[in-house]
């Protein structure tokens, strides 16, 4: 998704494994983009080059925002999408479908190699939590999460039951990205 959206700007983009990797970060901070933050600045200083990372997770309005920052690992160590996903559905088995607004959110870091913050963006996608999965695609809650946002064709369907190219175009990554893209004109003279 970031190739293809970089590619026309000219932006290279390295993967971890093409330089070795990068160091292990413990993601303890409170938001999304605090943990993307944490990460881009541990890579862009380890790599030497201008890092990007990411941090997303599901936000449920009748669980007070949980699972939020520990989406991944909602029903503990080690993460497990299935596992996560039943003990959603049992923490909001007695929530009344219009009390499962949720929203997924995507946030976005760049720094350069000295740790200094570029750019921070995020992406939000709204929806609520259905009380059983549908659809067959991607991972993690897309099976539970359905997208509500009005005017938009994938309106109506969970974010499993959508192609790549229809959830990019709605989801919080895909936002976020493209607010990404649309800033890295204006930051090419830093990252060269």
């Amino acid at each position: 998704e970031l190739e293809l959206m970089l590619a026309p700007l000219g932006v290279e983009l390295v993967q971890p494994h093409e330089i070795g990797g990068t160091p292990d970060v413990v993601e303890d901070q409170p938001t999304f983009a605090g943990n993307a933050v944490t990460k881009a600045v541990s890579a862009a200083r380890a790599a030497g080059l201008v890092a990007l990372a990411d941090d997303s997770g599901l936000e449920v309005e009748a669980l007070d925002g949980a699972p939020g920052v520990r989406s991944a690992r909602f029903a503990g160590e080690p993460c497990d999408d299935e596992r996560n996903n039943d003990k959603l559905l049992s923490d909001l088995a007695s929530v009344p479908p219009e009390r499962r607004g949720a929203r997924f959110m995507c946030a976005l870091a760049l720094a350069d190699p000295n740790g200094e913050v570029l750019l921070e963006v995020q992406g939000e996608a709204r929806g609520r939590i259905l009380p059983e999965r549908r659809g067959t695609r991607d991972f993690g809650y897309d099976p539970l999460f359905l997208f509500t946002e009005e005017g938009h064709a994938e309106t109506g369907k969970s974010f499993a039951e959508l192609s790549d190219e229809a959830k990019a175009r709605v989801s919080h990554r895909g936002r976020a990205v493209r607010r990404l893209a649309a800033e890295i004109p204006r930051l090419l003279p830093e990252l060269t």
